[in-house]
């Protein structure tokens, strides 16, 4: 086939480190591993941004939230719908021939569904899960424990919520496996975004006395944003220990390996139908989770790589090597759009800002990257500008309305020491604001004018 089948899993908040195939010592993700090893694993993968809707519409347009327009969730004062006409590539995909099937979270905007966007057919949404349980006289999920998580004890692995929309996807291949045209099958998953209610045996499959605790936990917020030990005061967990969190983030494992036996499941039928050696298969994430790193949760006003970095597998027989590793800077959203364009034969449209995936890791593309850079802007405590620009050692996050951080990578991988105003800092400082400066002329961010601009080149801030 000249042109590839395309299945792509979008997951919700899955941190880059929790793979086995990243090194997690106890974890288990064998099928995502599997990806891993008969394709790509993109070792430095970063979100755009790390918040869902504006991610979204990064990854659904090859574009920065501040050209999209989309910068904060719906229902929060800085939301606002992507700006009208802007190219999509799932769009240009279903012009060109493809059919389209969508399955989970959408999340792009109020009132829009796949079907808006060149979508065909669009199943197993997770708002109709709740329908289902109770036409199998199954419980509500239940919500004891708020945003924390707890086990579902109603509930087999084959009856949650996952599975459930698993076999919505495996439905589809088969309907796919029928037609004489490539398709896209987009799985969009809201798992394992917190809160994590799980069924037995994943809810007490990692106990709490193994669960390790993050890099960066044990931060005391010294000489950082006042925000970060307010968004710990906001959730009520600026008094947790590890043991305390150490059952939630425990849950959040299990979901993950849930997760990645539904995976699992749909890459076997994909061999079942014999459509894996054509078809080009992503699995990816729109942000992390901090999930008690720096004693905080979920992952607003921070640049850390708990909720920066992503997971990016990519499998493509003949056209990727096994078991390949590639080490370039991706933004993966951005990355994605302009690599499914040229996979598909179709024209890539000027706005996309990203890189194609499979030259980069053939070695066929541009030249690599030196650095990655990231966006905030608030969402529902408020609105609250970030800027992020990270190379190899170091990582510069400038908070307009705040205290700048500066983090060495090298010798502070948990981003624990804030370097900004340390005299050892002042030359990597100043670098990375230049270079950021030139990221945000380049990329027309509105933030950037004439008091911005000397803030940052000439050392005004914090």
């Amino acid at each position: 086939m000249d042109r590839p089948n395309i299945l792509l899993i979008h997951s919700d908040q899955h941190r880059a480190d929790c793979l086995g195939a990243n090194g997690h010592r106890l974890i288990r993700t064998p099928h995502m591993d599997r990806l891993a090893a008969e394709g790509a694993n993109f070792s430095h993968a970063f979100c755009p941004i790390p918040l869902c809707t504006p991610a979204r519409c990064s990854l659904l347009t090859g574009v920065w939230p501040t050209q999209h327009g989309t910068i904060a969730n719906a229902g929060t004062e800085g939301f606002r719908p992507m700006a009208p006409g802007i190219a999509t590539w799932t769009a240009l995909l279903a012009e060109a021939g493809y059919w389209l099937a969508h399955v989970g979270k959408w999340q792009v905007a109020p009132g829009t569904t796949p079907r808006d966007f060149g979508f065909h057919d669009s199943a197993g949404q997770e708002s109709h899960y709740p329908a289902w349980r109770r036409r199998q006289n199954l419980p509500d999920r239940p919500r004891r424990n708020g945003w924390f998580g707890e086990a579902d004890p109603s509930i087999t692995p084959a009856q949650s919520h996952l599975a459930w929309a698993a076999d919505a996807v495996i439905r589809l291949l088969r309907r796919a496996a029928e037609r004489d045209r490539p398709f896209l099958l987009q799985w969009d998953p809201p798992e394992p975004h917190l809160p994590n209610v799980v069924p037995e045996p994943h809810a007490s499959m990692y106990p709490p006395d193994r669960v390790e605790a993050w890099p960066g936990f044990a931060d005391d917020l010294a000489g950082k944003p006042y925000v970060q030990a307010q968004q710990r005061r906001t959730w009520g967990v600026d008094d947790w220990t590890w043991a305390d969190w150490a059952p939630v983030v425990g849950r959040y494992l299990g979901e993950v390996t849930l997760l990645d036996e539904q995976l699992g499941r749909v890459l076997a039928a994909l061999d079942e139908l014999k459509l894996a050696d054509d078809t080009l298969a992503v699995y990816t994430a729109d942000h992390g989770d901090m999930c008690g790193s720096h004693g905080m949760v979920d992952k607003h006003f921070v640049m850390y790589d708990d909720v920066v970095r992503v997971p990016l597998l990519i499998r493509w027989p003949g056209r990727i090597p096994r078991a390949a590793r590639c080490d370039a800077f991706v933004c993966g959203a951005l990355d994605l759009a302009r690599t499914f364009c040229e996979a598909a034969g179709v024209d890539v449209p000027p706005s996309f800002a990203g890189r194609d995936l499979v030259a980069a890791v053939n070695g066929d593309g541009e030249p690599p990257r030196q650095d990655v850079f990231a966006t905030y802007h608030g969402n529902q405590f408020g609105l609250y500008s970030q800027r992020m620009v990270r190379n190899r050692r170091w990582k510069y996050v400038w908070n307009a309305a705040a205290e700048d951080e500066l983090y060495d990578l090298q010798t502070d991988p948990g981003e624990l020491h804030n370097l900004a105003r340390r005299p050892t800092g002042a030359e990597p400082l100043a670098s990375l604001r230049r270079r950021l400066v030139d990221w945000m002329a380049r990329t027309h961010d509105p933030l950037l004018n004439a008091w911005t601009r000397a803030q940052l080149l000439d050392g005004l801030s914090l």
